[in-house]
């Protein structure tokens, strides 16, 4: 049993906090409602009337508390449909990180287990780089989580008028590392950042720089966005 997460876990997560929760926002105004059905052989996921192609990337027991990578389940454990699952276990040995290479984890001492699965999920899906992950319940006690594979779900793409929100937004979330937060939202979009003490610039489409200045505890103080001549 675990009772927080390693300072690796964290960091790696908040590379991810700002992108992820934007584009859970647009995944979620493009899923249409309604119940779905899945074919795990053939990578397929059906929700209303939409079709997608997707992984599993874990499931969460909410009696035992208990998180499972997809590619540590005997039932799918080599199939395609896990492959994306794979990825990120190996990602986990690259970087050590110890959350990503244990096939199950025991949540049951944080204070919150299932928003700890979340944020396992959130990580996945982040170090995928998939668009997205959707969490159903799937019989019982179990929550799937799968990531759309999928050219149909949109992006999120960076938006001046909205980029103090999210990266702000993004801080708040897990809090453990701002610049992280930061320099992950802009390594996602492929933005060229450059970092210096208190502050990190990054060129946005279009001919707008931002500025995300952190005050001396290295809290998020404020975004500016500004027009390039």
């Amino acid at each position: 049993m675990i009772t927080e997460f390693s300072d690796a876990f964290l960091t790696e997560a908040e590379r991810h906090a700002a992108w992820g929760a934007a584009q859970l926002e647009v995944l979620t105004g493009f899923l249409p409602e309604g119940p779905w059905s899945a074919d795990l052989a053939a990578c397929a996921y059906r929700q209303g009337e939409l079709d997608l192609r997707v992984a599993v990337l874990g499931t969460y027991d909410m009696a035992e508390r208990t998180w499972m990578w997809g590619w540590a389940n005997p039932g799918l454990r080599g199939t395609e449909v896990v492959a994306a699952g794979v990825a990120v276990e190996r990602y986990g040995q690259a970087h050590g990180i110890a959350e990503l290479t244990a096939g199950t984890l025991d949540l049951s001492g944080f204070a919150d287990p299932r928003r700890a699965a979340e944020m396992l999920a959130f990580t996945g899906m982040g170090i995928t780089g998939a668009p997205g992950y959707i969490g159903v319940p799937a019989g019982g006690d179990t929550q799937v989580y799968f990531l759309p594979d999928d050219a149909q779900v949109p992006r999120a793409a960076p938006d001046p008028v909205t980029l103090s929100r999210i990266l702000l937004t993004g801080a708040g979330l897990i809090g453990f590392s701002a610049r992280h937060v930061v320099g992950g939202y802009f390594d996602h979009h492929g933005l060229p950042q450059r970092a210096e003490p208190g502050r990190i610039t990054a060129d946005l489409p279009g001919g707008s720089a931002a500025e995300a200045h952190f005050d001396a505890l290295g809290r998020l103080a404020k975004v500016q966005v500004t027009a390039l001549p």
